[in-house]
């Protein structure tokens, strides 16, 4: 982008967030709110923001509450900014973080903004729980009544049934299949097989227990509600243990997707920092990284598609504009909703077949060095606040291109909806 006649590059000046939870243990009775705040406040006291005021705050959540509707100008008040700076709540499912970076990145680029922070949060433990639609239009036509008579008559239809309450669906209004099940039928067309998802998951333990161990997330991770540290990396797990996991999407001897190879439900919330170079430096700040191009796809899932493989699209049309290969990187982060969703897609970008017809190109994309792949673990090992995952991946990325001194690295996002989002980031 130009401003001014000259180009303004985005910089990452870093990342904070709170340790993520399993659902339902120890953030039971936090709100989004309470998690985002949390981020926030470690991410102003990291960089001395108390009072300050930024050029705009976009946050979001996919889970939230009808009294969240102004969940991040309310987060930001809460989290000791200037309450002049502005906020604004999006959402697109598991990528609505790094579509908030997007937002704001853009912003920067086009000189309408110095600084910002982009986040997500999202807790299953304080879930929306709605009832029916009988119930609710039964009080909402009390309510509109103009006599004490036409309160009462809608009462006369009320039956015990209409206080079943009704929960978060999970699944995909056009196919009615759970990200699971739509998961399990891409992990058949791609001949993933389970031991290959067992490795993955595995690894993302093992990376992650050792990340914490040298000290990598001490900067990046805040205590919060008395926890230190994401409590669903399991440092204990073996490949066997792993294997003894029976599948949970698909039960009829053919599923290979288990609670092991997939993400759990979880609770958390992140941030990122996004400035101009001239305000970091002015700040005393660092600039870690550089985010450099981002790209959004979507797939026909409901015909041709398999849900989660967006992503495999984003990345190809991203890679032609900044004219760069797959191997041309030296970290990939790309999201673990399931290992056979992240192993698909590394997959398909060694398929000609697919290469050729779907992306367009006469070559395959081809492999990636595995060694470079979620270096210091991934969502099945930290667990996946669908809003704040994103931000989670870019603080950890711009530190570990920040500790290299060069190089560049990939981020790749699947979210519900069959869409997908991947950025580049760049060493400072």
């Amino acid at each position: 982008m130009l401003h001014d006649g000259r180009a303004i590059r985005v910089a990452v000046v870093g990342g904070s967030r709170i340790p993520f939870c399993r659902s339902h243990s120890m953030y039971q009775h936090c709100s989004n709110k309470d998690l985002m705040t949390g981020a926030l406040n470690g991410l102003i006291n990291k960089f001395d923001l108390k009072g300050q005021t930024l050029g705009d705050v976009a946050l979001g959540a996919v889970l939230k509450q009808s009294r969240d509707w102004n969940l991040a100008r309310e987060s930001v008040i809460e989290s000791g900014l200037n309450i002049r700076t502005p906020a604004v709540d999006l959402q697109r499912a598991c990528g609505t973080s790094i579509e908030a970076a997007i937002m704001i990145a853009n912003k920067i680029a086009l000189g309408q903004i110095e600084s910002g922070i982009a986040g997500g949060t999202d807790t299953v433990s304080d879930a929306p729980i709605v009832y029916n639609d009988r119930y609710r239009h039964m009080l909402l036509d009390m309510h509109a009544a103009h006599s004490p008579l036409g309160r009462i008559k809608p009462l006369f239809r009320f039956r015990p049934g209409f206080l079943k309450p009704e929960f978060p669906g999970v699944n995909e209004p056009r196919t009615g299949l759970s990200m699971g099940e739509s998961t399990e039928i891409t992990a058949k067309e791609w001949d993933v097989q389970r031991e290959h998802q067992d490795q993955l998951a595995l690894a993302s333990h093992m990376k992650a227990a050792a990340a914490y161990d040298e000290g990598f997330y001490e900067d990046l991770v805040v205590p919060f509600n008395d926890v230190e540290e994401d409590n669903n990396i399991r440092r204990d797990s073996t490949f066997e243990k792993l294997s003894t996991l029976k599948p949970v999407f698909d039960r009829s001897g053919e599923g290979t997707m288990t609670a092991g190879n997939s993400t759990p439900l979880t609770d958390g919330a992140a941030a990122v920092l996004l400035a101009t170079e001239d305000w970091a430096r002015k700040k005393n700040l660092p600039v870690l990284a550089y985010l450099t191009f981002v790209k959004v796809a979507a797939v026909d899932f409901v015909d041709s598609e398999g849900l989660l493989m967006a992503p495999a699209y984003a990345v190809s049309d991203m890679l032609k504009e900044a004219d760069l290969r797959l191997q041309d990187f030296d970290f990939y982060e790309i999201h673990e909703a399931f290992a056979a969703q992240t192993i698909a897609t590394l997959k398909a970008w060694q398929s000609e077949e697919f290469c050729r017809e779907k992306l367009g190109r006469n070559e395959p994309l081809g492999p990636i060095d595995l060694s470079l792949l979620n270096m210091k673990g991934g969502s099945i090992a930290m667990g996946h606040p669908f809003a704040a995952t994103g931000a989670r991946i870019m603080g950890s990325l711009a530190k570990m291109l920040s500790e290299k001194g060069s190089g560049r690295g990939l981020i790749s996002v699947c979210t519900a909806g069959g869409m997908g989002l991947s950025a580049i980031m760049e060493a400072a």
